[in-house]
């Protein structure tokens, strides 16, 4: 049995359409901050981020995405889309549930994304966002653009899952399928199986499949977006600029996204903006180098106070 740390005990609350499993700790009266992970990953890229924001006065919300853990569907009737708009939603109404206004927004890969779409859409209720790899909102009308070979390489899932072998071949090992993304995205994250094995509890949920393959297929163009989420993602569609202070990270050995200077998406970014590289970091951050997410966290909350570092690019 693993020794390995754990976020627990979970709370539960439950939204317009889910019920949600989340992970608590810190000041109730603090900023609060929603940690959001990705795929194929779980709440426990945050074991140690959580804490350290926790001694730094923060509230901090670790919830499993919808698919993921112990969170579930109201009802077998509502669809599993894995869509973006869906993600984003969630996050508005997770805070919703929870009675928070605003709160800062962090995350990476799936999770980002959901933070993005939120400070896009509901700028209001977002006191800052941090995100991994900018500025992630899906251009899903340019979808079919190809991008380099060898980038298109790591992307082997994004193809898998668009046919029936790659559904069945999901459903039958996930965590095998997460093991070989793990390794392309972090090629010098020296993790563990009981890391792996930690994370992969959370694959077990009955929708995961369901929800992870919509995901892919969605962001291709090919397979529609629920109802429920269409005039939101038709305003995804559009590209929305995002306006809360924002800290974007590039981890320097991200095996599937290259980290840059940040100017390639500066235009995505009209208010405060901080980009930020961070050494030896793979695609899933917060787990290779939580001092630096954390940091990250900490100064998005410097920007929103009026006190940016001095390298902070402002639009």
């Amino acid at each position: 049995m693993s020794t390995l740390p754990l976020l627990a005990p979970l709370r539960r609350v439950t939204t317009d359409v889910l019920e949600v499993a989340y992970y608590e700790t810190g000041s109730p009266d603090g900023d609060t901050v929603v940690l959001l992970h990705g795929f194929p990953y779980d709440i426990h890229s945050y074991v140690d981020v959580a804490p350290l924001l926790a001694e730094g006065g923060f509230r901090v919300i670790v919830p499993h995405l919808r698919g993921h853990g112990p969170t579930r569907f109201l009802s077998d009737s509502l669809p599993r889309s894995g869509q973006q708009a869906a993600l984003g939603a969630d996050v508005i109404a997770l805070l919703d549930a929870l009675g928070i206004e605003r709160a800062y927004l962090a995350g990476y890969d799936w999770g980002g994304r959901a933070a993005t779409v939120a400070a896009a859409l509901w700028p209001e209720r977002v006191l800052g966002l941090v995100c991994v790899n900018g500025y992630l909102i899906q251009d899903i009308g340019a979808a079919m653009n190809p991008i380099s070979p060898e980038l298109e390489a790591g992307f082997w899932y994004f193809y898998y899952f668009l046919t029936e072998r790659g559904r069945t071949g999901l459903a039958a090992d996930p965590r095998g399928v997460a093991r070989v993304i793990w390794k392309r995205n972090s090629p010098v994250w020296a993790f563990g199986e009981a890391e792996l094995e930690r994370a992969a509890e959370a694959f077990t949920n009955p929708d995961y499949v369901d929800v992870v393959i919509h995901s892919y297929r969605h962001r291709l163009g090919l397979a529609p977006g629920a109802d429920a989420y269409a005039d939101l993602e038709a305003r995804l569609a559009g590209l929305p600029p995002i306006t809360v202070p924002t800290v974007t990270l590039d981890g320097t050995a991200d095996g599937n996204f290259p980290a840059t200077d940040g100017s390639s998406t500066a235009h995505h970014f009209i208010g405060p903006r901080l980009h930020l590289q961070v050494a030896d970091a793979g695609h899933n951050m917060p787990q290779e180098r939580p001092e630096a997410f954390a940091a990250a966290v900490r100064d998005v909350r410097a920007l929103r106070r009026g006190h940016p570092r001095h390298d902070c690019l402002t639009g």
